[in-house]
């Protein structure tokens, strides 16, 4: 891989580097979130400390989906109007005439 020759290719780097990145760290963030659901459906032996527990992972869980979701929704305007081509394979509006 060469490397960037101009401010463009750089961030063609970074946005790559942060696409490769935010589908692993969406499925783990689901992974909590549905681990805290388990645990808060099935409460082994009525335990109350497991709900709590529970809950807790289900609350981080979609903190950290939404702003996934939000950081993927800001790069994608971003991405845009810097004049790249489609972010993350999101169809794009045609620009306002």
């Amino acid at each position: 891989m060469n490397p960037p020759s101009d401010f463009k290719g750089l961030v063609d780097i970074f946005i790559d580097l942060i696409r490769t990145a935010l589908p692993v760290i969406a499925s783990l963030a689901l992974l909590v979130f549905l681990w805290g659901l388990v645990k808060f459906i099935f409460r082994v032996g009525g335990d109350e400390k497991a709900v709590e527990e529970g809950k807790n992972l289900m609350k981080w869980g979609l903190i950290a989906l939404f702003v996934l979701s939000s950081l993927m929704a800001i790069l994608a305007f971003a991405y845009r109007d810097i004049g790249f081509s489609r972010p993350f394979g999101l169809p794009l509006l045609p620009p306002y005439k």
